[in-house]
C-alpha cells in the first residue's frame, strides 16, 4: 500500500509541473514559444523519471540451469539416495509391489515376477509332472530354465525337474520304471530280449518282459494269462504251491481243488463238473465218455 501511495503522489506532481508550462504566474499574457519549449522539455524529463521509479524492475539474471530445477522424479531419486531404498516393481502374479531384489526376470523374454511366486509356480508344475515350464505370462511362449531358477526353488524340486527333463529326452517305447513302488527308478529298454533283471537302484530282481517283480516258478506266458488281481507276490506263491501239490483249478470259478482219492471226475463247489487230470469240462451225454489227455 505504501508503494501505491508514493506512485500516486509522483503522478500528481508531474501533472502540476506539466500544466504550469501553459502559463506564467509572473506574466499576465501567455508565455513565449521559447520558454514553453524549455518548460515542456523539463516536464518530459520529470515524467520519464517518475515512470521509471514506479515500474517494477525486471530480473536480468540468467534462467536456472536444468539441474537446479526441482522435479518429482529428481525428488524421488534424492529420497532414494538418502534412505538407501531401491526402485519397486509390480508382480503380475500376486499383484503386489516388490523391490528389485525380490524380483525374478526370465532371460528368454525379460518378463519379471517376484521370487516367491515363481518358486510356487515351478513347484506346482513339477508336481503335475510337467517338465517344460513355460513363462507365467499368458501371452508368452518362452520357457523357464532350471539353472536360472535354481536359487529360488527347493533342491528336491530342482532335482525332480532335471530328472523330468532327462526322461522327456527318452522315447516312450524305450523307458519304463522299476516295478517296486518304493523305488520307481527310470530304466531304459535297450532292445535286448531278457527276462530276469536287476534294478541298478534298489538291486532287486524283476521281469523285464512283464515289467513286474520277478515271478519265480512261472514263465512269462503263464503270468500274463493271469487276471490282474492274481499277479501279486502272494498270488504267485500260491501258484507255486499249487504246482508242487498238483492242485487243479476249476475252469469256472478258479477255485483250487485237491484230489486225495477217487477218479478224475470232479464236481466243484460251484456245481461245475470237470476232469481233474486235464481241467476240461466233463461231458454229460450218456453216449459220450471223457478221455483225459493226461492219462
Amino acid at each position: 500500500m505504501k508503494g501505491t501511495s508514493s506512485s500516486g503522489e509522483a503522478l500528481d506532481l508531474v501533472d502540476e509541473f506539466y500544466f504550469s508550462a501553459l502559463h506564467d504566474e509572473e506574466e499576465v499574457f501567455p508565455i513565449s514559444d521559447e520558454k514553453y519549449a524549455q518548460e515542456l522539455q523539463l516536464q518530459e524529463a520529470l515524467m520519464s523519471s517518475a515512470i521509471s521509479s514506479i515500474t517494477p524492475k525486471i530480473s536480468t539474471q540468467p534462467p536456472n540451469r536444468e539441474e537446479d530445477v526441482e522435479t518429482p522424479m529428481k525428488n524421488q531419486k534424492g529420497k532414494e539416495k538418502e534412505t538407501g531404498q531401491s526402485s519397486e516393481t509390480f508382480c503380475l502374479i500376486c499383484m503386489d509391489v516388490k523391490s528389485t531384489q525380490e524380483m525374478f526376470t526370465n532371460s528368454g523374454c525379460n518378463h519379471s515376477f517376484c521370487t516367491d511366486c515363481i518358486g510356487t509356480y515351478v513347484g506346482t508344475k513339477i508336481q503335475e509332472n510337467i517338465s517344460t515350464v513355460k513363462c507365467p505370462d499368458v501371452k508368452c511362449k518362452e520357457v523357464l530354465e532350471p539353472q536360472s531358477c535354481r536359487s529360488i526353488i527347493p533342491k528336491e524340486v530342482f532335482d525332480r525337474w532335471e530328472n523330468a527333463l532327462c526322461e522327456s529326452l527318452v522315447l516312450g517305447s524305450q523307458k519304463f520304471y522299476c516295478p517296486f513302488k518304493d523305488c520307481s527308478a527310470l530304466l531304459v529298454d535297450d532292445g535286448e530280449v531278457v527276462t530276469v533283471s536287476e534294478c541298478p537302484n534298489c538291486r532287486r530282481l524283476f521281469c523285464a518282459q512283464c515289467k513286474v517283480a520277478w515271478h519265480a516258478g512261472i514263465d512269462c506266458g503263464e503270468f500274463q494269462n493271469l487276471n490282474e488281481n492274481e499277479r501279486e507276490k502272494e498270488d504267485i506263491m500260491v501258484m507255486e504251491l499249487a504246482k508242487k501239490k498238483n492242485w487243479r483249478r476249476c475252469p469256472r470259478c478258479n477255485f483250487f481243488v485237491e484230489k486225495t482219492d477217487g477218479c478224475l471226475h470232479i464236481t466243484c463247489r460251484c456245481g461245475l463238473e470237470f476232469c481233474y487230470g486235464c481241467g476240461s469240462y466233463w461231458p454229460h451225454s450218456q453216449f459220450s465218455s471223457h478221455v483225459c489227455s493226461t492219462a
